[in-house]
C-alpha cells in the first residue's frame, strides 16, 4: 500500500490515522471540537505525540463533550494541570476551555459548528494537486483570523490549516497515495 510520506510505517497509531481519519470530511460537530481542541494542544509538538496521548485526552477532557469543557472551573483546571498523561500546558489548558465556549456560541449562530466551518468553501473540498504541502493557506488565514476575531485562542494559520486536513476540508494526500481520490 502507498502512502503520503509523513506516515511511519512502524507506528500503527500513525497507520491507522492516516489511513481511517485524515482527510476524511468529518460533519460530525462532536469529532469536529475534538479535532480541534487535538490541533491546538499539538502546537509546537509532534503529532504523534498527540496521538500516543488521545485516550488520556478523551478521559481527562470528559471524551471532548464541548458542554462540559465549556464549564471547566479552576478546580478541574488545576486537576488537568496535574494530569501527567495529557500535555500540561496552562495556556492550553485554557484555551480548550475558553474555546469550547466560543464553539457553542458558533453553534448557536450557524445551528451547527460544521455549517460554519464548511461555509468556507461553500462545502466544497480542496485537493491536493500538486504536493507541495503547505503549512498554512490563504483560506487558513482567513479561519484562523475568523476564530480569532470571535475570541478563539491557539487557532492560529498554521494550526487552523492542520485542522482543515484533519477533518477534511483540505485533502493534502500526495497524489501517489492511495488514499488521495479526488471527486
Amino acid at each position: 500500500m502507498k502512502r503520503c510520506r509523513w506516515v511511519d510505517e512502524t507506528s500503527e497509531l500513525y497507520i491507522r490515522y492516516h489511513d481511517t481519519e485524515w482527510g476524511v470530511p468529518s460533519y460530525d460537530d462532536h469529532y469536529l471540537f475534538e479535532m480541534l481542541l487535538l490541533e491546538s494542544f499539538q502546537a509546537g509538538l509532534s503529532w504523534i505525540t498527540i496521538l500516543k496521548k488521545r485516550e488520556a485526552f478523551r478521559e481527562a477532557f470528559d471524551n471532548f463533550d464541548v458542554v462540559k469543557v465549556s464549564q471547566y472551573d479552576e478546580t478541574k483546571i488545576s486537576a488537568l494541570m496535574k494530569n501527567k498523561d495529557i500535555i500540561r500546558n496552562q495556556l492550553k489548558i485554557r484555551a480548550a476551555v475558553n474555546n469550547a465556549k466560543v464553539f457553542i456560541q458558533i453553534q448557536q449562530e450557524f445551528d451547527r459548528f460544521s455549517n460554519y466551518i464548511w461555509s468556507f468553501t461553500n462545502g466544497k473540498i480542496i485537493y491536493n494537486e500538486n504536493d507541495e504541502l503547505p503549512a498554512t493557506s490563504p483560506l487558513s488565514d482567513t479561519i484562523s483570523a475568523d476564530l480569532k476575531q470571535r475570541g478563539m485562542k491557539f487557532v492560529g494559520s498554521t494550526i487552523i490549516y492542520s485542522y482543515l486536513q484533519a477533518i477534511g476540508i483540505i485533502n493534502d494526500h500526495e497524489t501517489t497515495c492511495d488514499f488521495y481520490k479526488k471527486n
